[in-house]
């Protein structure tokens, strides 16, 4: 294959496919990438068809689909009215899983040479984290409770302390998830099927209880539950896509204890930078490559697997029958 891609071709399929080496446009990039990293939350939802037929999901996604948004690679070629300095360049892009992908220069995000490929492969994930942690306006001194040890959890985890969260615990029925979890005294793994959270939360906190949870286990029914940790008036943050609906009480888990939910998908990055949010979606890739950079954050204890393009298939098809031993998966496509 010239430029073999995943592809799902129904809804628990997936195979290999020889995608197209299409022309470049006026702004476009050619990209060879060098790896990419599985989304085990989004890319296995969509492949197993878990969401309701009227839901945004089934809006968003159809089959054959083509998964991928963690992409890392060099600049090959380049379209017409694009920058030459571009040409050789490292960057991330949300591109698909392929060995060669094309994208808009305009969409690029530098990616500094010394980062190994497979730490920087991470940023799609702490670019959705810190817009969340962002939106729950977590300050520091406060207590924070992550719902969900997947990758989103992991680095709400780390990046809520950065911010100078006092307390995060972090709640998962997953030992192997937990494990990864950073050697901090302030972070606190709650295996919930040993432990009751509520109990663990009230007494690392003096009985304050949390100030913000994060919600990122995607499991609609789990939800009402995860308020039992939040202390009156704290911020509950929807930073998973859940997979269904939820029946909700909006007296007893909004307007009793004056709560307040907060939204986080990715898009509501501001589109563009101002002097008041200058955070846009670039903005935090560059503070991502930057921790890397300065050893503040460490994403080598959240690599679980690594993969060949050719054993991406069998990869997801093992993580399809059970993701509980799975966090960051990257697929190498030399």
């Amino acid at each position: 294959m010239e430029n073999p891609r995943i592809v799902f071709p129904a809804a628990g399929q997936v195979e290999l496919e020889d995608a197209p080496m299409s022309a470049l446009r006026p702004g476009e990039v050619r990209i060879r990438t060098a790896c990419t990293m599985i989304s085990v939350g989004t890319e296995l939802s969509v492949l197993a068809g878990d969401f309701p037929p009227d839901s945004q999901w089934a809006a968003n996604f159809s089959f054959p689909h083509h998964p991928g948004y963690n992409n890392i690679g060099a600049v090959i070629e380049l379209g017409p009215d694009v920058a030459s300095e571009w040409l050789g360049r490292k960057v991330g892009t949300w591109g698909e899983h392929a060995r060669y992908v094309v994208q808009q220069a305009a969409k690029l995000y530098p990616a500094c040479e010394e980062l190994a490929d497979e730490q920087a492969v991470f940023f799609t994930i702490p670019q959705i984290v810190m817009n969340a942690v962002r939106r729950s306006r977590l300050t520091w001194g406060e207590s924070v409770v992550v719902y969900g040890a997947g990758l989103l959890g992991q680095f709400a985890a780390r990046l809520a302390r950065l911010c100078g969260a006092t307390q995060v615990c972090v709640v998962d029925v997953s030992d192997f998830r937990l494990q990864r979890l950073p050697d901090d005294a302030g972070v606190t793994a709650i295996h919930a099927e040993r432990d009751r959270p509520a109990d663990v939360v009230r007494r690392l906190t003096a009985g304050r209880m949390a100030d913000v949870v994060f919600e990122v286990t995607g499991a609609a029914d789990l939800i009402p539950r995860e308020f039992e940790v939040l202390r009156e008036q704290g911020r509950m943050v929807m930073l998973s896509s859940p997979r269904g609906r939820t029946a909700f009480d909006f007296h007893d888990l909004c307007n009793r204890f004056s709560y307040t939910i907060i939204g986080a998908h990715n898009f509501s990055h501001p589109p563009t930078a101002t002097l008041d949010n200058p955070w846009t979606m670039a903005r935090h890739v560059e503070l991502f490559f930057n921790y890397l950079r300065s050893g503040e954050i460490d994403v080598t204890p959240l690599i679980s697997h690594r993969a060949s393009f050719e054993q991406a298939p069998a990869m997801y098809r093992q993580m399809l029958a059970d993701r509980s031993q799975t966090l960051g998966v990257v697929i190498h496509w030399n």
